[in-house]
């Protein structure tokens, strides 16, 4: 026979009671169709979950072990029909190096008054989804093309930004109010090849950069410059993000700006995501 939600119940009613006159009590039942529900159990498992006798009734190893996965079994499918606990449970907002650039703190700030009941949780993860596909969040801020072609994926354009040059602060090129992409041809260039956009694709074929170096993250990548190592590219809200005392950010006017999406697995959506959409939004475009 097939085990339903039922049995768990009755089963777990039985393990907390200890008496099967009382759990079925408990349950508005007759004790007979307890003590079925709980030989029909015992039967598919094929365990001996209770010792009992007419005035002793005691969980086995087997029961004891049971009885754990029987409650969270229980416990996620209510959990899984209550959309008010659904909606409180936390949004988890990944982001790989610069969330929101200058909304950040809007966006959180505004999420926290208008959306009391589901915390916003902002989690930095050096990934190119940043976490999302592993499953890791919920939503991610994401940046650059790269991720409209990722498989699994529903993303939304929220805004463009532009791009900025990143220099050792006490080199030359610091003292400059701007700076191009053929003035960092000649230097290393610091590529994050794990979660970052600048690849010396970036470049015209014929005008790309001699050297590159590679890290993993964003510390890095900053510590890299800061030393002297090389020069980087990266997002405007980067400066605002990681301000870096070894670390000068110059406009990069003839870079092509990067896209800025906010992006969710396909069918897995949490269900106050699309509440953040729209907040998102809506600071992005002062609407």
């Amino acid at each position: 026979m097939s085990i339903e939600l039922r049995h768990l119940r009755c089963f777990l009613a039985i393990a907390e009671e200890s008496s099967l006159t009382r759990a079925a009590a408990r349950l508005h039942l007759t004790q007979p169709a307890v003590s079925r529900n709980l030989v029909a159990l015992e039967k598919h498992l094929g365990v001996r979950l209770a010792e009992r006798s007419t005035h002793h009734l005691a969980l086995t190893a087997e029961g004891r072990a049971f009885r754990e996965r029987a409650a969270a079994a229980v416990a996620a499918f209510d959990d899984a029909l209550d959309a008010g606990r659904l909606r409180r449970r936390p949004l988890r907002l990944g982001h790989a190096w610069s969330a929101f650039g200058p909304y950040t703190t809007p966006l959180l700030r505004r999420w926290e008054r208008e959306h009391p009941e589901t915390p916003l949780e902002l989690l930095r993860i050096d990934d190119r989804t940043a976490g999302l596909i592993r499953g890791e969040v919920d939503a991610a801020l994401l940046r650059g093309p790269a991720v409209l072609g990722t498989p699994g994926l529903v993303t939304e354009l929220l805004f463009t930004e532009p791009r900025v040059a990143a220099v050792p602060a006490d080199g030359p090129l610091a003292a400059r109010p701007t700076l191009t992409l053929a003035d960092l041809a000649s230097q290393r260039i610091l590529v994050n090849t794990v979660s970052g956009t600048t690849t010396p694709s970036l470049w015209p074929p014929e005008a790309g950069p001699v050297t590159t170096v590679t890290v993993a993250n964003t510390d890095d990548w900053l510590t890299g410059i800061a030393a002297g190592r090389g020069v980087g590219v990266s997002s405007a809200s980067t400066a605002d993000m990681h301000p870096h005392p070894g670390v000068a950010y110059r406009p990069l006017p003839d870079a092509p700006p990067l896209q800025v999406f906010l992006a969710w697995r396909e069918g897995a959506a949490h269900p106050a995501t699309q509440d953040l959409a729209t907040l998102a939004w809506q600071l992005a475009t002062g609407t």
